[in-house]
């Protein structure tokens, strides 16, 4: 892998509906490593072929109509894993990947529905089996990348309107403590360490005109350790703006490798 690496996590909406648009993206810019979450699609039905066809590696974890995970990189992966130990999930939310030394996470953390919800226990336990799990990974990969839909904004800064979304699913206390946990966990917020306080967002709900009155929420995120310095970042609102998009617009971070 070079000394420069270009890393971009996706959540596609449906990998089969978004499957020309993610080729596209692959021919256009062209990332080192392509994270996606939302594909939707069983592994059965993964279009393994289309994909590889663009000059990538490809592993993917995957279920019908709901979740999935998936990793295109530009060199081998080695070291899959897709479940957490001892947390019974059925859910395919994990992809970790190993991409010339590099550890790849690729997460689809729970949305959570509301926070009296069974859902949202479940995000809640889902989260600290992902912390866990990370803190042995960390002691394992001193090169590694967190990214993916986290479904949390940290700061009011990545919330449209902090006054209504404050205190809400994905903007709660305890969900916005989480990722600043991470933050003391050996892992550093690689697009706000080159954004400051710009809002920036990366979903746009379908509803209410959101993505044309801009009212979104930064809540995909490319975490890494401070050995992968962070030199240059877009979010691909474009993307966002085309016919039939997914809600999400594409985070892409480049990474400078500071271990020799």
């Amino acid at each position: 892998m070079p000394p420069t690496i270009t890393v971009t996590t996706w959540n596609v909406n449906s990998l089969p509906v978004r499957l020309a648009q993610v080729q596209a993206f692959l021919a256009s810019e062209a990332p080192d490593v392509l994270a996606l979450q939302e594909t939707k699609v069983p592994d059965a039905a993964f279009p393994l072929q289309e994909l590889e066809a663009c000059g990538y590696h490809v592993c993917f974890s995957g279920q019908k109509s709901y979740n999935g995970v998936a990793v295109l990189s530009r060199e081998p992966a080695t070291d899959m894993v897709t479940d957490f130990p001892d947390f019974d999930d059925p859910q395919r939310r994990l992809l970790a990947v190993t991409i010339a030394g590099v550890r790849i996470v690729d997460v689809y953390i729970p949305n959570g529905q509301s926070l009296d919800s069974d859902k949202y226990r479940y995000k809640q336990r889902w989260l600290e089996a992902l912390a866990i799990w990370l803190e042995a990974e960390l002691a394992r990969y001193p090169e590694l990348v967190l990214l993916g839909d986290f479904n949390i904004a940290p700061q009011a800064v990545d919330m449209h309107d902090p006054a209504r979304w404050q205190g809400r699913i994905m903007c709660s206390d305890e969900e916005q403590g989480w990722f600043r946990q991470r933050l003391t966990q050996g892992l550093y917020d690689t697009v706000r360490s080159l954004a400051g306080d710009q809002p920036v967002y990366s979903w746009w709900d379908y509803r209410m005109q959101a993505w044309r009155r801009n009212w979104g929420l930064r809540i995909d995120h490319i975490l890494a350790t401070p050995t992968l310095q962070a030199v240059d970042w877009r979010i691909g609102t474009d993307w966002r703006a085309h016919e039939r998009p997914s809600d999400h617009a594409p985070v892409t971070v480049s990474l400078q490798r500071q271990i020799v």
